[in-house]
């Protein structure tokens, strides 16, 4: 093993191709739909604590959420998740 090996520059950024591979988009879908559960029942559960933070938090959550929704409309995935 060579110790000092010339690293290379990293290879220029391409766009994604979530169709490039069935199960890369079934990851991301399963991973998206995963997200977007959990930001739901984390805001189900700060609407029922009474602390002074819990608006700030529920209103974040919920552009986390409009974000997430926008991707899986943009990238037409599953919605039945």
């Amino acid at each position: 093993m060579n110790r000092h090996a010339i690293v290379s520059p990293a290879a220029p950024s391409r766009a994604v191709d979530l169709d490039q591979h069935d199960s890369v988009r079934s990851h991301v879908n399963q991973r998206i739909h995963d997200e977007v559960a959990q930001l739901e029942r984390r805001i189900e559960s700060l609407r029922l604590v009474n602390a002074p933070y819990a608006d700030l938090m529920i209103t974040t959550y919920q552009r986390m959420l409009d974000r997430k929704r926008g991707f899986i409309a943009q990238w037409e995935l599953d919605q039945r998740y």
